[in-house]
Parts: structure tokens; C-alpha cells; sequence
């Protein structure tokens, strides 16, 4: 099971379970519609004012990627493809790279090796990969801060959602029997409003900051990896520098698997 899926279920089980033994129903938590609507809408409508519609519009395709991230190469798999393109290009140029990188999966490496080949200079290419690199963060960084803003926006709705349930309480003051279901359905709007802030949304946005910064390493992997290949560099130079974007533990696997 992915990660975020498990984080945000483990945290729903422990809030409702923890309910459940102070003697809180769940019931009493899905059936107050009117703190539904005052939290999850008013919420909502704030955060899209916040944004362009496109932004919005964005927004459940970037919270897919975050609860089912799509499988990327391990950094290892692109370190390896790397070292022996830049054999091959020491040995045999880099114009004997071409029929390779049609083969690749990796559209990012696909055009920075094709801008190598194609003969532009270092330069060129290196403004060419950090351009790409920057409008992606660019990019992630709308949907995460839409997230974050709908984490910030709830917990206040919550409170706009109590303080209204609690006129509609005052007002029945003439009813004694009804002012204790009153105040705490009133309480309900505080619970949505920062259970969804910090039990959904803030970790989403956490998440797509996390994938955002796990892709734009991978991609200043690449970016380095070509400019060296290009550059006529040697493979194990190549490789050793390569090998600081690595986890620790898994750097040190690839070199005690060579030493062996």
C-alpha cells in the first residue's frame, strides 16, 4: 500500500477510534451536513479565489499523483544508463549515442542527450535543462500551495461553522433541553474544519513538495550526468559525482557490489 494512502487512514482510525472512547459517534460527525457544507465549500470557495481556474482545475489530477504516485526510475537505474552512455560516447563519440536515446523512457534525459547530439554547445543545453527544471517546480508548486491554502482556510471555516451553530443554540435559550445537542453539534464544524487541514490536506501538500523535490534531483542528476558526457569527461569521474545524488546506504551498496 503507497504510503499516503496508509498515512491519511491511519490517521482517520486513530481520530475516529479515539472518539469512539470518549463517546463520540462518527454518526454524529457525517450527519451534521450544515458543518459539512460551512467548512468543506466555504473552504473550498476561498481557496479558489485564492487561485487562477486553472490552478483548480489542476488540482485532483496533482492530489492523484500524491495519494498514487506514478513509479519513477530508481536513481541507480539512471545513474547506470548515464556511465555507459558516457563510455560509449568516450570510445566512440557522442554521435553513437543516437540510436540509443530514441529507446529512452526517460523524456527528460531523451532531450538533453538529443540536444548534445545535435551539437549545441554546453551552454545551450545546461540553459535549455534548467529552464525545464524550473517551470516544473513552477508547476508543482501551484498545486501544493493550493493544498496548503485549503489546510489554512478550513480550521477558520471551522470556526465561523461553531460560532454560527452556537447563535443558533443562544436562541433557544427559552429550551433548556436542547442547548447541550446544540453546543456540541456546534463543535462539529471546529472538528471538520482542522481535521481536514491537518489530517488531509496539509499532508497532501507536504507530499507533492516531497515528489516535487524527489523529480527536480533526479532531473539535476540527468542535467549533470549530460554535460559531462558532452563534456568528454571520464566515466568513473562521471559516475563518482553521479553517485552523491544517491541515499547514502544505497551509494555505498553500488561500491562494496563493484569491490566485489
Amino acid at each position: 500500500m503507497k504510503a499516503t494512502p496508509l498515512g491519511l487512514f491511519v490517521a482517520l482510525i486513530g481520530v475516529v477510534v479515539g472518539g469512539i472512547f470518549k463517546g463520540v459517534s462518527p454518526i454524529v460527525l457525517i450527519t451534521n451536513v450544515p458543518a459539512l457544507f460551512i467548512v468543506i465549500l466555504g473552504a473550498f470557495g476561498a481557496t479558489v479565489a485564492s487561485f487562477e481556474m486553472r490552478a483548480t482545475s489542476g488540482v485532483m489530477k496533482a492530489i492523484a499523483r500524491a495519494l498514487f504516485p506514478k513509479n519513477m526510475q530508481p536513481p541507480a537505474d539512471r545513474l547506470k544508463t548515464l556511465v555507459d552512455f558516457a563510455g560509449r560516447a568516450r570510445h566512440e563519440g557522442i554521435l553513437s549515442l543516437e540510436s540509443e536515446v530514441a529507446d529512452l523512457d526517460d523524456p527528460f534525459m531523451k532531450k538533453a542527450l538529443q540536444l548534445a547530439i545535435d551539437g549545441n554547445d554546453p551552454e545551450s543545453v545546461a540553459d535549455v535543462m534548467r529552464t525545464d527544471i524550473r517551470t516544473l517546480k513552477a508547476r508543482h508548486k501551484v498545486a501544493a500551495d493550493w493544498c496548503m491554502a485549503y489546510g489554512i482556510f478550513a480550521p477558520t471555516f471551522g470556526i465561523i461553522g461553531a460560532v454560527m451553530g452556537l447563535i443558533a443554540t443562544l436562541s433557544h435559550l427559552d429550551e433548556p433541553e436542547k442547548l447541550g445537542y446544540g453546543i456540541s453539534a456546534a463543535f462539529v464544524a471546529t472538528f471538520w474544519g482542522v481535521f481536514l487541514a491537518n489530517g488531509i490536506m496539509l499532508p497532501l501538500a507536504n507530499k507533492l513538495k516531497n515528489l516535487s523535490s524527489e523529480e527536480v534531483q533526479g532531473r539535476e542528476m540527468v542535467m549533470e550526468g549530460v554535460l559531462a558526457i558532452q563534456g568528454g569527461q571520464n566515466p568513473r569521474v562521471i559516475e563518482e559525482t553521479l553517485m552523491t545524488y544517491l541515499p547514502p546506504a544505497e551509494a555505498l551498496a553500488i561500491g562494496a557490489a563493484k569491490d566485489g
